[in-house]
């Protein structure tokens, strides 16, 4: 399965912070520099660095060195475990709440 070495609560961890969703938002739009990701976000390039290594520890992002220039890009892995979390848990709640549905709908004995 794709993503099963992805340890779901890093995962969570680094999108739980709007610096880093802002930055997987801004490199949906394709790889980026780590000085690109930086000028819209009003902080340095150090601190980009610090938000895109635990993006890339998730599996969200990939980033990779081209002699002076680190760049940046989404790395399917982290989203695929994301998801398969979702679908797991959406599964478990659909069937309880059917159940409840089920419950509800009888009639209560005299």
């Amino acid at each position: 399965m794709p993503g099963s070495n992805i340890d779901i609560g890093h995962v969570f961890h680094a999108l739980g912070d709007p610096t880093r969703r802002a930055i997987v938002d801004s490199l949906t739009a394709g790889p980026a520099s780590v000085s690109r990701l930086a000028a819209p976000l009003g902080i340095t390039v150090t601190a980009v660095a610090q938000h895109l290594q635990i993006l890339e520890e998730a599996g969200l992002v990939h980033t990779e060195k081209t002699g002076r220039v680190r760049t940046c890009r989404i790395e399917p892995a982290g989203f695929d475990a994301l998801m398969q979390w979702v679908r797991d848990h959406r599964t478990v709640w659909e069937r309880r709440l059917d159940r409840l549905g089920e419950l509800l709908g009888e009639p209560l004995e005299p």
